[in-house]
Parts: C-alpha cells; sequence; structure tokens
C-alpha cells in the first residue's frame, strides 16, 4: 500500500479503512474522539479528594494525565476507542454459581486468558496497518494500562453510555466486554456520543452486595468487591467479610442485573474461553493449591497479579460465609498455621464463623 503524506490524506475515507479493519481483528466495534475531557475531569479530581480510590495510589499518581491525552502522549489529536467481547460461551450461570455458597465465584473476565496482551497485540496491528498507509503518523496503544480514562473516551467516540454503576453501557451488547485505544497524531473526524438509556432503573445501585455504588454514577472503590479481592493488598475490613459471600475474584453483581445485557452476546475469542474450570469449582478445591499449582494453573490468566497469598486471603472469606460442613471447617483448618500472618488472619475469621455460636446455615 502506497503512503499518503498527510496533508493528502482523505480523513473520512481513512476512518472508514480504521473500521473495517479494527472489524477484521475481532473487535465489535471502533469509535473516535477528541481530546477534551474537561467535564470528566473535575469528577476525577473531586473522587480522588474524596479518597475514594482507596488504595489504589495509581489513580492519583499521574495527576491530570488521565483526563490529558495529549500531556500524556504529546502530539495526540484524536483517540481511537476499541470494544470486544468477552463474556464466554460456555461459562456456567453466574447466578447458580452465587446460589451455591460452597462454589467460588469469579469474575466472568477473567474466566479465560489474560486479555491484557490480546488486546494490546491486537491494537498494534490496527496500528501498524494506519502506520503503512499514512506516513508520518505517530501512536501508542492502551489497554488498561497506562493513566487513560477509558470510560469516558469510549463514551465520547459513541460506543455507549456511562451506566450508574459507572461502566460503560451498550444497547447491542450490553456492558460484558474490554476497552482499547489509540492515541493518534491524525485529525481523524470525531464521532458523536450516544443518548443515555439507563432512564429511572436502579438495579445495579440496589443489588450491590457491599452498597459500594453511592450514588448514581458514584463508586466507593474501598467498598466494591472488586477492589477488595483485587487491589486491596491487606486485610479485608471486617464488616464487609460477609457481604462478599462466596466472590473470590471480582463481582459481577451489577452487570448481571442490568437489563440492557439481555442484549450481550458472547465472546468467539478462544482466549477468552474458560479455563481449568473456574466457572463451576468448589472454594475447598481452590483453596488445596498450593503456591506451585496458582501459578502453574493460573498463569497467563489475570488472576495471576493477585499472587497465591491474596488468592489464599479471598477463598478463606468464601469458606467463613460458606454453609458450616466438614468440608470447609477442614480446609480452613489446613490453613490455619500458614506462614502468612495475613492468611492465617482471614482463615481464623472464618473458622469462629462456624463455631456453634456463628454456624452458617
Amino acid at each position: 500500500m502506497q503512503k499518503e503524506n498527510p496533508r493528502q490524506v482523505d480523513y473520512p475515507a481513512l476512518t472508514a479503512q480504521i473500521r473495517g479493519w479494527a472489524q477484521e481483528l475481532g473487535f465489535q466495534a471502533v469509535g473516535i474522539n477528541d481530546t477534551d475531557l474537561a467535564a470528566a475531569e473535575s469528577g476525577l479530581l473531586e473522587w480522588l479528594a474524596l479518597g475514594l480510590h482507596g488504595e489504589m495510589d495509581y489513580m492519583a499518581k499521574h495527576g491530570t494525565k488521565r483526563s490529558r491525552p495529549a500531556d500524556l502522549v504529546p502530539g495526540t489529536l484524536r483517540v481511537i476507542s476499541v470494544r470486544m467481547n468477552y463474556f464466554p460461551l460456555r461459562a456456567r450461570d453466574s447466578w447458580q454459581v452465587l446460589a451455591d455458597g460452597d462454589r467460588a465465584f469469579i469474575s466472568r473476565y477473567a474466566l479465560g486468558r489474560d486479555y491484557h496482551k490480546l488486546m494490546r497485540n491486537r491494537l498494534a496491528q490496527l496500528a501498524d496497518q494506519i502506520r503503512e498507509a499514512v506516513d508520518g503518523f505517530d501512536g501508542r496503544v492502551f489497554t488498561d494500562s497506562a493513566p487513560v480514562l477509558e470510560v469516558e473516551l469510549a463514551r465520547k467516540a459513541g460506543l455507549g453510555w456511562r451506566g450508574k454503576h459507572t461502566l460503560l453501557l451498550s444497547r447491542e451488547h450490553g456492558s460484558w466486554f474490554f476497552l482499547g485505544e489509540i492515541y493518534l497524531n491524525l485529525p481523524l473526524p470525531a464521532d458523536a456520543p450516544q443518548q443515555e438509556h439507563c432512564g429511572t432503573c436502579t438495579r445495579c445501585i440496589e443489588i450491590c452486595p457491599t452498597q459500594a455504588i453511592i450514588a448514581p454514577y458514584r463508586l466507593d472503590a474501598r467498598r466494591c468487591i472488586s477492589y477488595l479481592t483485587i487491589e486491596l493488598r491487606g486485610s479485608i475490613p471486617v464488616e464487609l467479610r460477609p457481604l462478599i459471600g462466596n466472590r473470590i475474584y471480582g463481582c459481577d453483581d451489577c452487570q448481571l442485573v442490568c437489563p440492557w445485557n439481555s442484549f450481550a452476546q458472547a465472546s468467539v475469542e478462544p482466549d477468552f474461553a474458560v479455563r481449568h474450570g473456574l466457572d463451576d469449582v468448589s472454594l475447598a478445591e481452590l483453596f488445596a493449591w498450593d503456591d506451585g499449582e496458582f501459578k502453574n494453573k493460573l498463569a497467563g490468566s489475570a488472576i495471576y497479579r493477585i499472587g497465591h497469598e491474596q488468592w489464599l486471603r479471598n477463598i478463606a472469606v468464601a469458606l467463613g460465609n460458606a454453609p458450616t460442613s466438614v468440608v470447609a471447617i477442614a480446609a480452613l483448618q489446613s490453613r490455619a498455621e500458614h506462614p502468612s500472618v495475613l492468611v492465617r488472619e482471614h482463615v481464623a475469621w472464618a473458622l469462629e464463623r462456624h463455631s456453634p455460636a456463628n454456624r452458617q446455615p
């Protein structure tokens, strides 16, 4: 393909090509927006000032670079936002797993391989195609890997609207998708945002087990189960542990209850297929994994990054919330003398939950 001089590029035609290339690479939607995120910046700074990000120091570390793309990548004129479905095709029904206190619930995005590498590779291929077509193209790709306001960028690019749970929603695909971006120096025509379609619905707010959605469009991450089981490295607050139930990695309740997810489509990406039966496995079985088994089975998984100690901490809490049984108590007792203070503390709490005075039905 012959490269075009940036001054001679037919940008509407190039945009149409980019959409076609993105679809060929497995992205379900692509949108383009400018770099003006001033409206979102004030909300971000207020959220950080209130400390609602908890111990996620990286949210504040880069200041306003998160809301000013050209400060993060000098020369950025536009952002391409893409969307890729992830819901596993053959995962066991989430409500059934959540209703069985002896089973482990893992957020559906984490049942397969880690999406970061796949998304980055596909975005890099898309960037290479643009580079081959236009002389002077410069850009960087991101997938939850830098200070980027990806939901706001996707909203502005017309890929959906922000739901009251703060996630992006699409009329065609609900919210079961990953987002990625290319920051680039080409003045492509920008797309228009979509109209919002949440109306008066508050199901996501009402169902949150820990009431982490403290107001429409406002999340207190410190109460969010995804934060508690993934981002929080230390001890989980005692008052929140019973509310976690059997969720050992992430939480999907606000998505599961959303009416728009009735339109969501399962992913056809092999990498997002369920691995090691993680969609329907007992807590006791996972709690028995030693460090080597954890690393071997979860290599290439998003779960791998929390490490074995945090994995055991999370499952100990879930076992404490499980129905009292010989199996649950035996599993907890097997880790009562674990070398980690963190694990021992959560195991002791869980065993106390199964004492005669506090037994779970």
